[in-house]
């Protein structure tokens, strides 16, 4: 595997987007999710609903994923 090239500066290309980005007062942020993938997926997905269904956390739930859909694009 070739290795990444390295410039005057002696950052590499994302070395230096990286830096870009702090900078810019951003943080860089891994995430793990769900594998909708994964076979057991809709059915984890469908236990959890039912544990949700009729509670309040549902309502909270479904006004917080209307408001996403409405946000209004940039």
């Amino acid at each position: 595997m070739p290795r990444p090239k390295q410039t005057d500066d002696g950052l590499t290309k994302f070395q230096r987007y990286r830096r870009q980005k702090l900078h810019r007062g951003m943080k860089q942020l891994r995430l793990w999710v769900p594998d909708p993938n994964r076979p057991d997926f809709a059915a984890e997905a469908r236990r959890q609903g039912m544990l949700l269904r009729g509670r309040p956390e549902e309502a909270e739930a479904l006004e917080f994923i209307e408001a996403a859909m409405d946000w209004p694009d940039p």
